[in-house]
């Protein structure tokens, strides 16, 4: 089963969750894929985020599966506190790493980028986005990067970095949001594809 997190500012509609969403059908898969729209606070967020891997991953489990989350951006800043707290796999597309700092900056009104929706972030949503900070993954083997060098947003070493000993794609150039992304969605599935392997490792 795959949960996808989308980024700040995005939703269901984005191209790469479309693309998954697409490639879930395709494979006949479409109860085992799930991509929820985030509220603007990080904690209104996780109220939602949390209790929907919960279930999957049970879900996942009765019928020996596994549960994958795939986080782009600030959802992969969400996925990686949910499979630190879960003990599963985690895909991340151009991760916020550090995602106080970098979204301090984006305190004001915004518009979503497919439906064009009004929304405020606020300071406060700044302070709650601390409590989903990682400061060390425990398990790398549970997690894949996808960064892009080319990330016009975000540092891609710090992403390399953060994730050290995780199976990682570095991609010469791209952009934040990987516009090509079809090319890299196979290797996506193929990791979470392997995670009902991690279902018998402790931890």
């Amino acid at each position: 089963m795959i949960l996808y997190l989308h980024g700040f500012r995005s939703s269901p509609a984005s191209t790469k969750a479309r693309l998954l969403a697409q490639a879930m059908a395709e494979r006949g898969r479409r109860r085992e894929w799930a991509c929820p729209q985030l509220p603007a606070s990080p904690r209104e967020a996780m109220e939602l985020a949390e209790p929907l891997a919960r279930d999957m991953q049970r879900h996942a489990r009765a019928n020996g599966q596994a549960l994958t989350l795939i986080g782009s951006s600030l959802g992969g800043y969400y996925a990686t506190w949910l499979a630190e707290q879960l003990g599963c796999r985690a895909a991340l597309l151009n991760p916020a790493v550090h995602a106080p700092r970098d979204l301090a900056t984006q305190v004001g009104e915004h518009q979503s980028y497919h439906d064009g929706q009004p929304f405020l972030f606020t300071a406060g949503h700044v302070d709650e986005l601390r409590a989903y900070a990682v400061a060390r993954i425990t398990r790398p083997s549970r997690y894949y990067l996808l960064a892009a060098t080319g990330d016009e947003v975000l540092d891609w070493r710090e992403m390399r970095d953060h994730y050290a000993g995780a199976r990682q794609h570095i991609i010469d150039g791209g952009d934040h949001g990987i516009s090509d992304f079809e090319l890299y969605l196979p290797g996506v599935l193929a990791f979470a594809d392997a995670a009902a392997d991690d279902e018998s490792i402790p931890g």
